[in-house]
């Protein structure tokens, strides 16, 4: 038996060796692919605070951007936890349709909504950080890319709060207004994001940092008030199996806006960070547990207060709101495209001025 055991640990641990050896093996293979460059050799605008090496150089072919999800650089682990996430995302997906019927049944287009719009903002996030390096229209084409994934995501958070985690009062005080104005900050927040970043290449970073957190900050407390009034009114009497993941979801994400906003761990230890240990690598993590917790949460809330909801949304309440959704997955992209637009005036005036 012990023989049996320590052979099985030996083949797990000349699995984990392999799989440490893939980058060394994909370097190998494309020895052409340069090696990663100090903040000094990149434009201003592509540093982050306090971290000092691991950028990789601009004007590579795509070929060498791709396999740069191998190699080691300051972005490695920002593309890693949201590619991780976009699977795990997958697989819980193919496990609600097991349960729940997304095509014929309304009620559930809400969490349909919210899965949806969290794949796309996981995908968006992954390109942008593993792509974005290869010249400056780039990165900010994707960029803006992320900040629509964002805003989308936005949305969905709001649709499921207000669908299935309201409470009969504050549902009264807030129908027929909720979901436009949420459509309404999802946009904001959208051209926040963009416009921050726009403004990255002359103002101070402090100036992004703003026109990207109040916005933001704004939709969030706008589309999880549902949840905040529900989490005020809740008492240990109650039976709510829901609750312990809205709480988390809140934690999560209050966590996650920290680390996005104060850069402490690179701060702490200037350099030391360049490749593990980024408070935004944090941010991901968060973000993604985040988004774990709410999907979940609103599943529970989608099967356990179906009389509650059924009774509060008319039967075509679902399509309006998946309509406003449609509106934010055609107006966000017009606000980037626009942004872009801004961009390339800027940059063609530089390429000019040279």
């Amino acid at each position: 038996m012990a023989t049996i055991v320590m052979d099985r640990i030996g083949r797990v641990f000349i699995s984990l060796q392999q799989i440490r050896e893939v980058p060394r093996m994909l370097t190998d293979a494309a020895p052409s692919m340069p090696g990663t460059v100090r903040d000094t050799e990149v434009p201003h605008y592509f540093r982050e605070r306090y971290v000092c090496t691991g950028y990789r150089p601009l004007n590579q072919n795509w070929r060498y951007y791709f396999l740069s999800l191998f190699q080691r650089h300051n972005e490695t682990i920002n593309v890693w936890t949201h590619l991780l996430a976009f699977l795990v995302l997958l697989v819980k997906w193919r496990q609600l349709t097991e349960t729940v019927d997304f095509v014929g049944d309304r009620h559930s287009w809400p969490l349909l909504v919210l899965i949806l719009s969290s794949l796309t903002y996981s995908a968006f996030s992954a390109a942008a950080h593993l792509l974005g390096g290869k010249s400056e229209q780039c990165h900010y084409a994707f960029f803006f890319l992320d900040y629509v994934g964002v805003a989308q995501y936005q949305y969905g958070s709001a649709i499921v709060h207000f669908y299935y985690a309201v409470d009969e009062s504050f549902y009264r005080h807030v129908n027929g207004i909720f979901m436009p104005v949420a459509t309404m900050f999802s946009c904001l927040s959208c051209l926040g994001c963009c416009y921050g970043k726009y403004c990255n290449h002359s103002l101070p970073t402090w100036v992004r940092k703003v026109c990207q957190v109040v916005p933001s900050a704004l939709a969030y407390m706008w589309d999880s008030s549902p949840v905040a009034k529900r989490l005020m009114s809740w008492s240990t009497a109650s039976n709510d199996p829901a609750i312990i993941y809205h709480f988390g979801q809140v934690a999560f994400f209050l966590s996650c806006a920290f680390f996005f906003t104060y850069p402490v761990l690179e701060r702490c230890r200037p350099g030391r960070c360049d490749f593990v240990g980024q408070s935004h690598q944090v941010f991901h993590v968060f973000l993604s547990c985040c988004t774990f917790c709410q999907i979940h949460a609103s599943y529970l809330d989608f099967v356990g207060r179906r009389e509650l909801y059924s009774r509060l949304h008319r039967s075509d309440e679902a399509a309006l709101f998946v309509g406003l959704y449609a509106v934010t997955l055609v107006a966000c992209p017009l606000i980037a495209a626009f942004m872009m637009r801004k961009v390339k005036q800027v940059l063609d005036f530089k390429s000019k001025s040279k």
